[in-house]
């Protein structure tokens, strides 16, 4: 396949992920600030964007069912990381809408100094990085064991859970079944995922897509009639999207079943190894 067609494929999974992950989050926002298609465009223009540059340093085979579901992983966890740490770091808006803060918060009230902020969020940035290259160093020893595939997914699951918990707990406690909610949805995906690949580091960041894209789907679709966390107490001031939401169902579904076949269709059919793909 020509770099050109593997490119258009890689955007074409990246819209589909920022897509995922625009409908669950308008799923249950829009009851409270409305729709707006910029907000909801944001999460499908970067995802696309995210999978073109990560494809273009991976070079993944994008005609193999494996690659499109580690690649639609590795998507999701980057429009993620990028998007939250914008809202919670660099954004300026007004925290008051919310019963928990988006902006970094220490012990639930918001941090208003714009420069701690940055501070704050930079040095967030540099220690996630820091633990990815450490997780990374681990394909110099070649090829996963059982062992380090578990490691990995557990590493990951802690860093959401912290940061989730750092977020949360304040207005909400701690609750030590959600703590660990996050670390054990990210361990069964880094053992699925460890079936596309052999590189550590490709595991554990898609294990990081794929635990917000499960947890987002049973938080938003389990519980409809439950407000996300950061509105809970707050008024539905938009009731006409109770009706209007529902229209994107149906695609969401879509795209869940396409990646679940996807998964399916690579594990039957034996596929060459990403190892140490671009890297």
């Amino acid at each position: 396949m020509n770099s050109a067609a593997s490119i258009s494929i890689a955007a074409l999974v990246g819209l589909l992920s920022g897509t995922h992950a625009s409908i669950w989050g308008m799923y249950k926002d829009a009851l409270h600030e409305g729709f707006g298609l910029g907000r909801f465009g944001r999460s499908m223009i970067i995802g696309a964007a995210c999978a073109v540059l990560i494809e273009s340093w991976l070079l993944l085979p994008m005609d193999d069912a494996g690659a499109l579901v580690l690649l639609f992983g590795l998507t999701y966890a980057a429009e993620r990381g990028i998007v939250e740490v914008w809202k919670t770091f660099v954004r300026d808006e007004d925290q008051a809408k919310y019963f928990i803060p988006m902006a970094f918060s220490i012990r639930g009230r918001p941090v208003e100094h714009r420069g701690i902020r940055l501070a704050a969020g930079a040095a967030y940035v540099v220690v996630v990085a820091l633990c990815l290259e450490t997780i990374g160093l681990l394909d110099r020893t070649g090829p996963p064991d059982i062992f380090t595939i578990l490691l990995a997914g557990l590493a990951v699951g802690l860093i959401v859970a912290v940061g989730g918990g750092w977020k949360d707990a304040p207005k909400e406690g701690f609750d030590l079944v959600k703590f660990f909610r996050s670390p054990l949805t990210t361990v069964v995906w880094a053992l699925l995922l460890s079936r596309f690949t052999d590189s550590t580091l490709l595991i554990a960041v898609g294990s990081i897509g794929f635990e917000r894209a499960t947890a987002e789907t049973y938080k938003t679709f389990f519980f409809p009639s439950r407000p996300r966390g950061k509105f809970s107490g707050k008024p539905v001031t938009h009731p006409e999207m109770l009706r209007r939401r529902i229209y994107f169902v149906p695609v969401y579904l879509t795209i869940w079943v396409l990646v679940i076949a996807l998964g399916a269709l690579a594990l039957r059919v034996p596929a060459a190894r990403l190892a140490g793909a671009g890297l």
